[in-house]
């Protein structure tokens, strides 16, 4: 008969960041000790709030699956002797799998005779295995920032404050920090009582009459609609952000939403840093009309019933006027700040030790700027915007607002830019040049903040490069595999025809000036592996095959925009409907280019040609050639593609009637050296051996 198993940890108050990660942990190793115990059981269910992290497995049975586990040893040469006596091999490979040697017997396998033992047991009752396993499953469990507490060794997440553990009626009996365990959980912390859990069925019914709901996704869709029954009651459109709607769900465990206002002349301040300071100071919802625009309403969740609910919301508007207030002040006082003296003040924020203030910085990012305008030759107007755009680009570092919220770098820059009289242009690529900020957003919309945006990245990568901060596995705390994926964007969103290796030298050329600590072709080689793991990983953002960025990258990337034509011209190719066509032109792709490894000479002579196949197929080449870089020019991969497609019937007579390692020398060099010619124009799409059929 089965089961069903609860275990519950309650806690002080876990930071709303670390309770989903930490429940799908109980879940994960529930599911592996189960397995590794070979204990049958049924669907397992996670639940969480701020106070406690629980799980549930039904239907658990009652008993251990027996065992009957066949092991192999060593070979029967290597087992006994001449004499027929086990050896030492034999005698440890029994006593590992706790058997006598008696009970060996022997198996062939691959045409040699194996040693094999045949490991029996009775499966044990499972609650006898439960109390130490739930116990080590908790002390085992880790988290992104841990704590002790009283005069105990464990390290967790908060302190445990109670246990509840459960196999169907039964409690399961152990101890963790002077906790012993139980079936009496806690209610919500104000407004409901302890409650005695009978049975784990009755758990989420138990907390529920204690205002504790302890399913996550029931918290969240109670939210959710009451949020979505708001917007249609006040014709609202309240913007209801993953990351925070995250947080909410983890700070409450009886969730109410209500709304409250503020006074409508704090929307003379940029509605930025007014979602800015609800969002991130207190966890506010903002209301926003139909055409996008901040009204004086703010939305919150309140931990707890409905009672008194108008006098919350009065105590969440006296705290939110505070902070709007603290937001007023310090961008009244801004506005006194000119961007000339901000810029002096960069002068003594140190940026980093080894590579200067942010006034350094913004010098360099100036340097780099102008250069790679130079290179994408672009002159008058424009490229006075991105100097004036890369000269002022980090003023508003310096300002109250942004030492206040550090995300909104930029967002204020753009909004005093604007106020002191500069270009447009130049003040949205002081908001701009930030982009993309993370994976998915959105890169500078035009060019002065693109080019800008260039600079800043290449710059922190190059000069992060130069005294050897380079990221390896996970650790990126400059986040420069962002900035990497950031320049990868750019270069392809906006267009622009500039190699990455141009990029390199321009940023290392800047950072020559204040000296390096590497050599620049050290930083150079890391660059180009560097960006080659960026590169693979948007290829297969793009839905690129593995073996499809195998073969584009093999024949280089330095050229993004090339790079994701060829992807893209090859990967219907090999998914698609004529992928067995294709496969036969790739084959013979491979054959040109297995054969071409091995001409010592480029040199063609079309009086040398013995055969008709020959001639015909040097023809086709000649003949195809110009239409393939005229289309590979403009960046027209599949048409390239299908011209050298077009070459495969000549190709396969050729193989068919040619004898290539001819005898005759000279022979033989002529057609390694037409197959050699052929084969590199084959390569200025891709690799085609990398593919996998």
């Amino acid at each position: 008969m089965a089961k069903d198993l609860l275990l519950e940890i309650g806690l002080e108050e876990v930071p709303a960041r670390f309770v989903r990660a930490a429940m799908n942990q109980l879940k994960d190793k529930m599911d592996k000790w189960l397995s590794d115990n070979r204990i049958g059981h049924g669907a397992i269910e996670a639940y969480a709030t701020p106070r406690r992290l629980a799980v549930i497995v039904r239907e658990v049975e009652e008993k251990q699956a027996d065992s009957n586990e066949e092991a192999k040893g060593p070979s029967r040469k290597i087992a006994m002797d001449d004499a027929g006596n086990w050896s030492k091999a034999a005698l440890g490979f029994a006593r590992s799998q706790g058997v006598e040697p008696e009970q060996f017997y022997f198996q062939e396998l691959a045409g040699v005779e194996y040693v094999y033992a045949r490991k029996s047991s009775i499966g044990a009752e499972t609650s006898g295995l439960l109390a130490e396993g739930l116990s080590t499953m908790i002390t085992s469990m880790s988290f992104p920032k841990n704590m002790r507490w009283g005069g105990y060794e464990l390290r967790f997440v908060r302190p445990i404050r109670w246990l509840v553990a459960l196999f169907g009626a039964e409690v399961v009996p152990f101890e963790i920090t002077g906790v012993e365990t139980g079936r009496v959980s806690k209610g919500h912390r104000f407004l409901g009582e302890d409650a005695s859990v009978e049975t784990p069925a009755e758990y989420k019914d138990t907390l529920r009459a204690q205002l504790v709901i302890v399913d996550v996704e029931e918290r969240e869709a109670l939210i959710v609609s009451q949020i979505q029954g708001l917007m249609a009651e006040k014709s609202w459109n309240i913007a209801i952000k993953e990351d925070l709607l995250e947080e909410v769900l983890f700070l409450v465990e009886y969730p109410n939403v209500l709304f409250g206002t503020f006074d409508p002349s704090f929307l003379n301040i940029p509605q930025e840093v007014l979602i800015t300071s609800m969002r991130e100071h207190q966890r506010y919802f903002p209301v926003l009309d139909e055409a996008g625009k901040l009204l004086p309403f703010f939305v919150t969740v309140r931990n707890g019933d409905r009672r008194s609910i108008d006098l919350v919301a009065k105590g969440n508007e006296k705290v939110l006027r505070a902070r709007l207030s603290d937001a007023k002040f310090f961008y009244a006082e801004d506005h006194k700040l000119t961007i000339d003296h901000a810029l002096g003040k960069l002068e003594t924020i140190v940026y980093h030790e080894e590579l200067g203030t942010v006034a350094d910085k913004v010098r360099r990012i100036t340097a780099i700027s102008k250069l790679i305008s130079e290179a994408l030759r672009i002159e008058g107007a424009q490229a006075d915007h991105i100097a004036r755009a890369a000269a002022i680009c980090k003023f508003d570092l310096v300002s109250q607002m942004v030492y206040e919220f550090p995300e909104l770098q930029g967002i204020m820059g753009e909004d005093y830019a604007k106020k002191a009289g500069e270009h447009e242009s130049v003040a949205k690529a002081v908001n701009e040049h930030y982009q993309p900020r993370f994976s998915g957003d959105r890169i500078p919309s035009e060019l002065t903040g693109a080019i800008v945006s260039l600079a800043d990245k290449i710059d922190t990568i190059v000069g992060c490069f130069s005294i050897g901060i380079v990221p390896t596995g996970s650790q990126d705390p400059y986040a420069l595999r962002r900035q990497a994926a950031g320049i990868v964007q750019i270069l392809l969103g906006q267009n622009l025809r500039m190699g990455l290796g141009e990029l390199y030298e321009i940023g290392i050329s800047v950072h020559e000036a204040r000296g390096l600590k590497r050599s620049a072709e050290e930083i150079r080689k890391d660059l180009n592996d560097f960006f080659s793991l960026r590169i693979k990983n948007w290829l297969s953002e793009q839905a690129a095959r593995y073996d499809v960025v195998d073969a584009v990258m093999a024949v280089g990337f330095d050229d993004l925009a090339l790079t994701a034509s060829r992807a893209s011209a090859i990967q219907p190719l090999v998914a698609g409907a004529d992928r067995t066509e294709f496969k036969l032109v790739v084959e013979a792709f491979n054959r040109v280019g297995n054969l071409a490894a091995k001409a010592e000479s480029a040199d063609i002579d079309p009086n040398l040609f013995a055969e008709a196949t020959e001639a015909r197929l040097y023809e086709s080449w000649i003949s195809a050639r110009p239409g393939i870089l005229t289309a590979i020019e403009h960046r027209d991969l599949s048409g390239a593609l299908q011209q050298l497609s077009g070459l495969r019937p000549a190709i396969s007579d050729y193989f068919d009637g040619v004898m290539v390692m001819d005898k005759d020398e000279k022979v033989r060099a002529n057609r390694l050296a037409t197959l050699s010619a052929i084969a590199r124009d084959i390569a200025l799409i891709a690799d085609f051996s990398k593919l996998v059929w």
